[in-house]
């Protein structure tokens, strides 16, 4: 993979791994893709996995794990309470964010389940610069309002901005000057996923910081793409680029009060998160709901093993070679798009790259649509599986029709995505023949896992 243009070198990028262990890759027909996407109700995420080719559905727990992750696996500590192995995951997270009290939970939901439970009531009201579809569904289900703030840069695929998931500064003042007795806390997620995995400056973390400090809300961060942030902030942000990428992600966490992660993403692991917090107040409630609901809180409904795998992971995703890699893959993908004419979100972001559905299928409605439409299309030329974030997912809050190509980490080669560039200029040279859906079922909360559709004719 070349490097971006602003790179100094014109090197490949070469994969910072080598491979130990291989698994086949499940090559069907596309007559047979047909039967099956049917059989599905058209929602890609009711197939089952042996029928899909290059699963990018979600880059959450996907990732090839390394073989000091697996190694360490071997020597976990599992003891119910205190095991060394939850020792050693929390002196890992406290060494990166500087917070004092860890709380581990069994993926990034039931962190979020557990703070928001704690915190949130109903009529209450939590900015963000986008709320991605669990945090949404989390803080809706307890009767309050997720309202999100990003930039109007970050609504507009088509258009450049270095830090297109910041907030918006005069936008955030004035909502929290209005509704500041509602507001439990203050978030922000880095990198903005729904807005097309976008990172946030860190000048824009230090004023959100600022704001919710002059009015006293507590400001919490959802971090799963911390590293991939860090990295972003380096090579664009023109303050940061003689520092490390731990120094970086040192001082983002410094301007918050605590965190929520999900470690099936920067984390390198396949199951795991954690509450991350600078001062007591809301631990032990916190922890009391954790027994009653997760486990003890030394385990958090993990297994020693994956404390150790995460504790590795999160370092390992902050080596500077793999983030080099990492970014470049998003950016080699979003490049031979465009130049196939299929239009992406710009610039590429760090996990994924999102295709604009609504400017490639410009025939179809979002009320029919369009990012479902292109995800079967997907499936069907090359058993691709991958995501809509657009009205399927967010309703009539979507503010753009994308399909989410999330790339797992450590997981495909260079190959397979020039394959996979080979099948999109199919794609796109028959794009005028593809039709929307309608819903035929959906369920009332997060209802892109579970609906089912049927082609419009």
């Amino acid at each position: 993979m070349k490097l971006d243009q602003s790179k100094k070198s014109e090197r490949s990028i070469i994969e910072p791994f080598k491979i130990k262990m291989v698994e086949p890759l499940n090559l069907l027909q596309r007559e047979e893709r047909d039967l099956l996407l049917k059989k599905a109700g058209y929602n890609l995420f009711l197939l089952s996995a042996k029928h899909v080719t290059f699963d990018f559905l979600t880059d959450s727990g996907t990732s090839a794990m390394s073989s000091a992750q697996w190694g360490a696996m071997m020597t976990a500590d599992e003891s119910y309470a205190g095991s060394k192995s939850f020792e050693r995951f929390s002196d890992t997270v406290r060494k990166i964010t500087g917070y004092s009290h860890i709380i581990p939970t069994h993926q990034g939901r039931a962190a979020e389940r557990l703070l928001f439970g704690a915190l949130v009531k109903p009529g209450m009201k939590i900015p963000s610069n986008n709320h991605f579809d669990t945090t949404r569904a989390n803080i809706e289900y307890l009767g309050a309002e997720a309202i999100d703030l990003v930039i109007p840069e970050g609504k507009d695929p088509a258009l450049y901005h270095p830090f297109k998931g910041n907030i918006d500064l005069k936008k955030l003042e004035d909502f929290c000057a209005k509704y500041q007795k509602q507001i439990p806390l203050g978030m922000i997620t880095i990198t903005n996923n729904t807005g097309g995995g976008q990172p946030v400056s860190l000048e824009n973390i230090r004023e959100v910081s600022r704001i919710y400090k002059k009015y006293e809300i507590p400001f919490i961060m959802d971090v799963c793409r911390f590293a991939e942030n860090s990295y972003f902030i380096r090579t664009r942000e023109p303050s940061q680029k003689e520092r490390s990428i731990q120094e970086i992600a040192n001082e983002t966490f410094s301007f918050a009060d605590g965190c929520m992660m999900s470690g099936k993403k920067d984390g390198l692991s396949n199951i795991g998160g954690f509450i991350a917090l600078k001062h007591e107040e809301w631990v032990s409630d916190l922890k009391n709901s954790l027994i009653l609901t997760e486990g003890f809180p030394t385990y958090g409904g993990l297994a020693a093993r994956d404390l150790e795998a995460l504790a590795i992971g999160l370092e390992e995703a902050l080596d500077e070679h793999y983030l080099e890699y990492r970014i470049a893959v998003s950016q080699y993908m979003a490049r031979g798009l465009n130049e196939i004419g299929i239009p992406t979100v710009q610039p590429a972001g760090g996990h994924a790259v999102y295709i604009d559905a609504k400017s490639f299928l410009p025939q179809i409605p979002p009320h029919e649509f369009p990012g479902q439409s292109l995800v079967c299309e997907m499936y069907l030329a090359e058993g691709i599986r991958a995501c809509e974030i657009g009205s399927v997912m967010f309703r009539d809050k979507a503010s753009m029709e994308l399909v989410r190509l999330a790339f797992p980490r450590r997981v495909y080669t260079q190959s397979h995505f020039d394959y996979i560039l080979e099948g999109f200029e199919e794609i796109a040279a028959r794009r005028e023949e593809l039709r929307g859906f309608r819903m035929t079922y959906e369920p009332p909360f997060l209802r892109h896992f579970t609906a089912r559709f049927q082609p419009k004719s």
